[in-house]
Formats: structure tokens, sequence, C-alpha cells
């Protein structure tokens, strides 16, 4: 028997030497860097972020203008707009916005085939304070009217 404890104490002995490395608790995560923002830098201010399309039709597009007004101190330029989805296309301006003047974000929602709740979003880049913007449409679809089938008949 001593025989045995002494073969199991020397093999646990022998497995210490041999077991996984030690790994480095994990430290707190560093917060992301962040750019500093120019406090000269155009400043976006939209008469609306949400719009709500309300109850529109299956088959058309729901279009909407997000209008803007550059509120800072230097030019905006739109370096992107992108869509949550396919159907939803936005269409911006690729020139500058001065100081003082006024853009347009144009949104073209495709309602064909997508009846019900619509919940989408279109994400901005730019170099304006606000880097990225979120604006967001809303409203319900509703199905196109069922087409009644007549049965065939049938010639005698």
């Amino acid at each position: 028997m001593s025989v045995l404890c002494l073969a199991v104490s020397m093999a646990a002995v022998k497995a210490q030497d041999h077991k996984a490395p030690i790994v480095n608790a994990p430290t707190a995560q560093q917060a992301p860097q962040t750019e500093a923002v120019d406090p000269n830098a155009g400043v976006f201010k939209f008469k609306e972020e949400t719009h709500n399309y309300g109850t529109v039709p299956e088959g058309p597009k729901a279009e909407c203008d997000f209008e803007f007004t550059n509120t800072g101190k230097k030019p905006i330029s739109i370096s992107n707009a992108a869509g949550s989805c396919g159907c939803t296309v936005p269409q911006w301006p690729h020139e500058p916005i001065m100081p003082g003047k006024k853009g347009v974000i144009h949104v073209s929602y495709n309602t064909e085939g997508r009846s019900g709740r619509i919940s989408k979003t279109v994400t901005i880049s730019s170099d304006a304070q606000q880097k990225t913007m979120v604006l967001s449409i809303t409203g319900d679809v509703t199905p196109k009217a069922a087409v009644a089938k007549t049965p065939e008949t049938k010639a005698n």
C-alpha cells in the first residue's frame, strides 16, 4: 500500500512540473483613445433627426429630406451616408457645407414587399464635431390589397 501511495505522489509531483503556463490575470481594459474635437469644426443642427412617414402604401418609395444647418466655424464635408439595409438609400451633398449654410440628406425607403413597421437608420460620417450622426425613419407600410382570384371555367 505504501508503494502505491509513493507512486501516486511521484506522479502528482511530475504532473505539476508540466502544467500549463500561468497566464496573468486580465487588467482593466483601457478606454479607447478618442480623437480631440476641433472646437472650430462644423456642427450639424438638424431640423429633425427622426422622420415618421406615418402610414404609407406598399409599392411606391417613401421619401423624406433631413435638412440641416452648419452652425460651426468651419465647413462640413460628409464622407459617407449609409442606410441600415439596402432598402434605405441616402443621398447627401458631396460639396462642403459652409458655416451658416444649409444642406439636405435625402432618404428613400423602398416599401415594395415590406409591409409592416418601418424602423431604419442612416449613419452619416463627416469631419463635423459630431463625426458620426444617426438619422432614423419610422412608419407603417400597409400591404397591397389582395387580388381576387376567380375560378377558371371550363369550356364545354
